[in-house]
């Protein structure tokens, strides 16, 4: 297992379009980079048509230019939220190859962005949050238009309870180590949940020899969940551990709705999460349903060098 305390968050990294939304995931980075200690930086893609529209009008917002917009957004989030620092980055050309860029040549290491659905046939894919998932090499936290709008005592944090999809998968054990260092950070209620398969999907022998002894199975899991977390951060962190049964992202989907989840927290590929699986697995329903931000966990840095350097 990574082990959590090597998980450091300096730089965090906020692609938005300057639509009104945009300040929810806007929030969310900077709440994130004030509580770990971060470097926010602030991105804007724009694509030939809107470089296009932006020369023709002078720029983009209101009675400004975009770095004029971004600027206006990022001193509010500065303000809202105590940040120091925050760089602005304005790139020509398609966010999908060049939020993954930056993110590599700046060594991010969290991308905040909001779920937002491609027009026309590229809506197919999923939203642009999704596909920057696949090739982001730094773990990617995604809001939703459906989030739970934040209370006033959730103002200092916006995460009061985590939740770790657990599937004992090298990649679960790098979500563990993200959510154990998120949950410390925010002082947060940490829920360590598994899944196991629906005996009635199924005419599997081994799972027909599960149904004889479903009870002795929770069990088995339930010790492993506790096994899988440190005694001293046991003694640390107030710990959850729930064993459920049934299709994976629809018991992540309601166990987050029954205990009022803020943050779920997954491996990149541990649940069929995968560059090849566009559509249809269990990361990407739950990341396309919930109703509460989530986190796709990655290694924090690129496995190659990235050619071109940005900005």
């Amino acid at each position: 297992m990574v082990a959590s305390e090597r998980i450091t968050f300096e730089r965090v990294l906020c692609p938005i379009d300057l639509l009104p939304d945009s300040k929810q995931a806007l929030d969310y980075a900077a709440s994130f980079a004030r509580i770990c200690g971060a470097k926010l930086l602030i991105c804007h893609c724009r694509d030939q048509s809107e470089r296009t529209r932006s020369a023709e009008s002078g720029g983009l917002g209101e009675g400004g230019s975009a770095e004029r917009s971004l600027v206006r957004l990022i001193e509010q989030a500065k303000f809202e939220h105590s940040v120091n620092g925050g760089d602005i980055l304005i790139i020509d050309g398609d966010p999908l190859v060049a939020i993954p860029r930056i993110a590599a040549d700046k060594r991010i290491d969290l991308i905040v962005m909001r779920s937002r659905r491609w027009q026309h046939a590229r809506a197919l894919l999923g939203s642009m949050a999704e596909a920057v998932c696949r090739t982001a090499p730094c773990p990617v936290l995604i809001t939703h238009p459906r989030d739970r709008e934040p209370t006033e005592s959730m103002r200092d944090s916006p995460v009061k309870r985590v939740m770790i999809a657990y599937d004992f998968s090298s990649d679960a054990e790098l979500a563990l180590s993200y959510g154990l260092f998120l949950a410390k950070k925010h002082q947060a209620e940490l829920h360590l949940l598994h899944i196991l398969p629906s005996r009635a999907r199924t005419e599997a022998p081994e799972v027909a020899m599960l149904a004889l002894g479903a009870g002795t199975a929770f069990d088995e899991i339930s010790n492993r969940l506790r096994s899988a977390v440190s005694g001293e951060t046991r003694l640390t962190c107030q710990i959850k551990y729930a064993v459920r049964e049934g299709q994976p992202y629809r018991e992540v989907l309601a166990y987050a709705g029954e205990q009022e989840i803020d943050l779920i927290c997954m491996g990149a590929s541990g649940t069929g999460f995968g560059l090849h699986a566009l559509f249809g697995s269990n990361a990407d329903r739950v990341l396309r349903q919930a109703e509460c931000p989530v986190i796709v966990a990655r290694p924090l840095r690129p496995s190659m060098p990235v050619a071109s350097p940005v900005g």
